[in-house]
C-alpha cells in the first residue's frame, strides 16, 4: 500500500517561510524521482520543484519559474522523506501542495495547504 503524506503546511503572512515534508512509504522511495505539485481551486496543476533518485552526488534539482530562487526541493533516503523549503512566500503561492513520486507522477498524496496573507 503506498502512501505519500504530506506535512508543514498552514497560514503565513508575505515573505514568511514554510517547510513541507512528504513521508513516503510502500515504495522504495530512493529509487524514485520525486516531485511538489500545486493547485489552486479551479485552475491548472502546476508542477513546482523536482529531484531525481540519483546519488547524491549525481543528483539533480529543478524549479518552476515563479519559485526559482525562493523555493529549495531536497530528499533524506534514509527518513523516506521528502522536502520544500519555501522562502519570500507570496500571495500567489497560495495552493494546495502534493508530493508526488515516479518521473510520471504515479502516486500522489492527500496534500497539505498553504494560505499566504
Amino acid at each position: 500500500h503506498v502512501q505519500l503524506v504530506e506535512s508543514g503546511g498552514g497560514l503565513v503572512q508575505p515573505g514568511g517561510s514554510l517547510r513541507l515534508s512528504c513521508t513516503v512509504s510502500g515504495i522504495t522511495f530512493s529509487n524514485h524521482d520525486m516531485s511538489w505539485i500545486r493547485q489552486v481551486p479551479g485552475k491548472e496543476v502546476e508542477w513546482v520543484a523536482g529531484i531525481t533518485s540519483l546519488p547524491s552526488l549525481f543528483r539533480t534539482t529543478s524549479y518552476a519559474e515563479s519559485v526559482k530562487g525562493r523555493f529549495t526541493i531536497s530528499r533524506d533516503n534514509a527518513k523516506e522523506t521528502l522536502y520544500l523549503q519555501m522562502n519570500s512566500l507570496k500571495p500567489e503561492d497560495k495552493a494546495v501542495y502534493y508530493c508526488a513520486a515516479g518521473g510520471d507522477f504515479g502516486y500522489w498524496g492527500q496534500g497539505t495547504q498553504v494560505t499566504v496573507s
